[in-house]
């Protein structure tokens, strides 16, 4: 079992833009730092941003809707953020989300100043303005996540880091969602069946935890 990976940003310049590489989760709780280091990579940068996303882990729909926010918070200011490499999961979720194309790279005359957008980009951009509401909505299952942080503090004396290492640790290592395995537990407290499978994972991240603990 392994313990969430930790968010490393790194800013390099290139010429008359800055490129950022991205390791670990992008999720809820790496929102702030991320969203402040690509905002310095912009502030930085003369033209924008190139984003190395090859080393993310984990990504989710709080992240792309930062770099969403980053690219248009870029074409105000005349310039560009594009994806040059990423992940499976990253890859995933432009496919998903069909937003890859507004990461694109520039254009290899070197003119990487934003265009007018065509007919065909307005229809994409309603659909991705949809897209992105509907990941909001997605966000609305943070409460269940909490709760069952919360359930674990109390019931095994965590403190709240010790209790999402053991969600995310149970739902990396059973293959669940973690919005579903926090909702299986809430469950499981009100008198519902928590799955064996489930169960046996976060009693194994519970005792990983208390113990490294014990060790401080």
């Amino acid at each position: 079992m392994s313990l969430p990976c930790l968010l490393v940003t790194t800013l390099r310049l290139d010429g008359d833009r800055v490129g950022v590489k991205v390791c670990g989760e992008l999720d809820l709780d790496s929102s702030e730092p991320l969203r402040s280091a690509l905002r310095e990579a912009l502030s930085r940068s003369v033209r924008g941003v190139d984003l190395d996303l090859e080393g993310v882990s984990f990504c989710d729909c709080s992240a792309l809707n930062i770099l969403l926010n980053l690219r248009h918070r870029a074409l105000k200011q005349d310039k560009t953020v594009t994806i040059h490499s990423t992940s499976a999961v990253v890859d995933r979720l432009l496919t998903l989300t069909g937003t890859r194309t507004l990461f694109a790279r520039p254009d290899p005359d070197g003119q990487d100043t934003p265009t007018a957008p065509q007919p065909q980009d307005a229809d994409a951009a309603e659909e991705l303005r949809i897209e992105v509401a509907q990941l909001r909505r997605a966000m609305q299952t943070r409460p269940t996540i909490d709760l069952a942080r919360g359930i674990l503090m109390a019931s095994f004396r965590l403190t709240s880091d010790e209790a999402w290492s053991v969600l995310v640790s149970a739902s990396q290592n059973t293959n669940t969602k973690l919005h579903s395995l926090a909702g299986d537990l809430v469950t499981a407290v009100k008198g519902g069946a928590l799955p064996e499978e489930v169960q046996e994972h976060l009693s194994a991240a519970v005792v990983k935890v208390t113990a490294a603990a014990s060790e401080h």
